[in-house]
């Protein structure tokens, strides 16, 4: 790196956020503590709140959540296997994050409707406008025209 990991001491949290690569963009970086998904010592932060070497940080990118101890700071974005040597995931965070994973995948197993073959064909498409359409027609007897009275 152009910068030692100890040349730092302090820098704002949507930077590092961005360097250590949880989020392409500092703005998406900045919109994540907005919503509230990240937060530093368990309390809720502001992008420009400042952060050193030790603090531990939650990241949450449903449906994952991360627990993270800072171990480095970094002021430029750098290739993803420099980015890993800023932080390290808390044990059971990994053992989370993992057992969650699993879940995921017995749960998209055991329901077969959510996987698709890609896009309807011509024939599946006119299946489907003409079931939308037998759902949108009114009923004959409930839906009467209201016009003007002669």
């Amino acid at each position: 790196m152009s910068q030692n990991l100890s040349d730092i001491e302090k820098m704002r949290l949507d930077k590092w956020l961005w360097a250590a690569r949880f989020f392409k963009t500092r703005s998406l970086a900045t919109d994540a503590i907005a919503k509230n998904q990240i937060k530093v010592g368990g309390q809720r932060v502001k992008p420009s709140r400042n952060i050193a070497i030790g603090d531990t940080v939650l990241v949450e990118k449903p449906p994952y959540s991360q627990e993270l101890t800072i171990i480095g700071l970094s002021e430029q974005r750098r290739p993803a296997k420099e980015a890993q040597l800023l932080y390290e995931e808390l044990q059971s965070s990994i053992e989370r994050r993992e057992t969650l994973a699993n879940q995921l995948r017995v749960e998209r197993q055991m329901n077969p409707r959510f996987i698709s073959d890609g896009k309807p064909s011509k024939k599946q498409r006119r299946q489907i406008i003409r079931f939308q359409n037998v759902q949108d027609a009114p009923d004959s007897d409930t839906d009467q025209k209201v016009g003007p009275k002669s």
